[in-house]
């Protein structure tokens, strides 16, 4: 019989904080999928990182999101933004995680 930690360790997963996580060498159909659609919906982004947070199977997201776009507006109107870029990956998802932030000179 194959031990735990082999069997998660070969298929890119490992135990954490009493839940599943893979490992971040490979990226998602869907982070990439995401990350394109922010990267056009906000042209003017310095950074966009997206994680699959489910553990591989898309049901949720967190996405990072560093842009001269949201300067000026408060943090409630720049997560708006980003459901409004993603509505159509939304409907799709169990939840998403917000994180957006002004580039710093």
């Amino acid at each position: 019989m194959m031990s735990l930690s082999r069997f998660l360790l070969r298929n890119e997963y490992v135990l954490g904080f009493n839940c599943v996580q893979r490992f971040m060498s490979s990226r998602t159909n869907g982070e990439v999928r995401i990350t394109q659609i922010l990267k056009e919906s906000f042209p003017q982004a310095t950074s966009v990182k997206v994680v699959d947070i489910s553990g591989g199977c898309g049901a949720m997201y967190e996405v990072h999101i560093e842009s001269n776009e949201f300067k000026g507006k408060r943090t409630v109107q720049q997560h708006q933004l980003v459901n409004q870029a993603l509505k159509d990956e939304i409907q799709g998802m169990h939840g998403l995680r917000i994180f957006t932030d002004v580039p710093k000179k």
